[in-house]
């Protein structure tokens, strides 16, 4: 673990001395802003929590494009094979990558903190389903990210890892919205595969062991996959 800090530190640094990071960014600020804007004039809880539902979709689609470079960059300047020779073990490289997204991700959220200062200068906001959201983006963030670093390992092609990365998130998001409020056994399997229930839970105040659960097991098992993947070129 020794050598994490070194590939976080130079993965934040290729983020920030490319436009990619900026783009982002300022793309999601914008998006969620209007959406914030339109749900300040929205008095029904139903649609408060649809316009958060809409920034779980941002998310799904501005996520992959973090991580898109990630391991597909280096699959194909040939850098991977000097990494995987250096002194630095694959788990070190991968969680390294995986904490760099993440962290980039956090960044991306934080200006969103204004909007909570906005509603507690203007109202009396309830604080526990704020805090709980954020909880819940977070989480939510950790496994995207896992997903998108993945998919990054299987491909040279950022664009095709980008497309594919957001096309995976997408079907996990529409699976839980479209089965929301449903019954029956495989409408609670297909619930519990998709994103949506588990982000909805968070709006709602509540702190669920099984949400919480699913997203950390799923992003280690993920981040495990990918470190697999690439152990397995060493034997190509």
């Amino acid at each position: 673990m020794t050598n994490v800090p070194t590939v976080f530190r130079r993965e934040m640094n290729a983020y920030f001395l490319s436009p990619v990071a900026y783009v982002v960014i300022v793309v999601f600020l914008v998006v969620s802003g209007y959406f914030f804007q339109k749900a300040l004039f929205i008095t029904t809880e139903a649609s408060l929590r649809y316009s958060l539902a809409i920034s779980q979709f941002v998310l799904s689609i501005l996520t992959p494009v973090i991580t898109m470079r990630l391991l597909a960059e280096e699959s194909k300047t040939g850098t991977i094979e000097t990494l995987m020779t250096a002194p630095v073990t694959d788990f070190e490289v991968v969680f390294g990558k995986f904490l760099a997204a993440w962290g980039l991700y956090g960044v991306m959220l934080a200006p969103t903190l204004i909007y909570i200062a906005f509603l507690s200068w203007v109202g009396n906001p309830d604080i526990g389903p704020i805090i709980s959201s954020y909880i819940g983006l977070i989480l939510m963030g950790a496994m995207f990210v896992s997903i998108g670093l993945l998919v990054s390992s299987l491909t040279k092609n950022q664009i095709v890892a980008a497309v594919i990365g957001i096309v995976s998130l997408m079907i996990l998001w529409v699976v839980g919205f479209y089965v929301a409020g449903t019954e029956g056994w495989f409408s609670e399997a297909l619930k519990y595969i998709g994103t949506f229930g588990h982000w909805d839970t968070f709006t709602k105040g509540l702190v669920d062991t099984r949400d919480v659960v699913y997203y950390v097991s799923l992003t280690a098992l993920f981040v495990f996959i990918t470190v697999r993947v690439i152990e397995s070129r060493k034997w190509r």
